[in-house]
């Protein structure tokens, strides 16, 4: 689309448009000012400067002194090396969820952190006709889930009280945790055993267990989890599930770069 085509549009998309053309131009020069990036985007200075403000505020735009100079941050290519990061991560968990599928015939879920929540970014459907319903993409409560809780479990204290400052603790199941005091003891055991639960505290009648997937620094980037309805579940077999996926996310932290996977 040309700049020229720009007013056409409506106001929201021709802003979203109008940064994207200053950003690309950023990304031409090492530095560049107002003037000459005004000329390059056919933009007047003054709409120029204000989106530069507020993408200097944002982190995305820096400032070379007092000079009329500006220059892009590393904050996008921090956002793109993270789209990056999950490519990989599924690229590997896919072949081992899909051995887990065919050992145990359930739903396969790959999560990670975004924000206060959890976001399943990969999943392998169950080969039964009673299955959980979710979706790639879909965000679920960090207290609620086994995924959740795997990914809280192994960070600071400190930190986890940060996540969750400003979550609303909704009860959706008798069983489910309603305060973060009642949680971090909860995340103390997972750390411990090395897996997490969701005993039908997201939803009635559903049972998950997860375990962490490291990176190659050893930090949890994901939580690999499998769903049963409770009619299938069996307490017997949990020991055996959780080594199925301990056995599965050494794998993955393995081609992610991790060789110490602690279980």
């Amino acid at each position: 689309m040309a700049i020229a085509d720009l007013d056409k549009q409506p106001d929201s998309v021709s802003s979203v448009l109008k940064v994207f053309g200053i950003l690309q131009a950023l990304g031409e020069e090492r530095e560049i000012g107002i003037t000459e990036l005004s000329q390059r985007v056919m933009m007047s200075k003054s709409t120029v400067y204000r989106f530069l403000q507020t993408m200097k505020s944002l982190g995305y735009v820096a400032q070379e002194g007092e000079s009329e100079k500006y220059s892009l941050t590393l904050k996008l290519f921090e956002l793109g090396a993270k789209a990056l990061q999950n490519v990989d991560l599924i690229r590997s968990a896919d072949i081992q969820m899909r051995e887990l599928s065919n050992l145990t015939k359930e739903t396969i879920h790959l999560g990670a952190l975004d924000e206060d929540s959890i976001v399943y970014i990969h999943k392998i459907d169950s080969m039964y006709n009673l299955r959980m319903y979710s979706r790639v993409g879909r965000r679920n409560p960090l207290y609620s889930t086994a995924i959740g809780k795997v990914l809280l479990a192994w960070r600071d204290r400190e930190e986890v009280k940060q996540i969750l400052s400003e979550v609303e603790y909704k009860q959706s199941t008798p069983r489910t945790v309603t305060s973060t005091e009642a949680l971090l003891p909860v995340l103390d055991m997972v750390r411990e055993q090395g897996f997490g639960e969701d005993n039908e505290e997201q939803e009635e009648g559903l049972r998950c267990i997860a375990v962490p997937v490291f990176d190659r620094f050893g930090f949890v980037i994901a939580g690999l989890s499998i769903s049963f309805p409770t009619l299938r579940f069996s307490e017997e077999r949990l020991h055996e599930y959780v080594a199925m996926l301990h056995g599965a996310a050494r794998k993955i932290s393995e081609q992610l770069g991790y060789n110490d996977y602690p279980f």
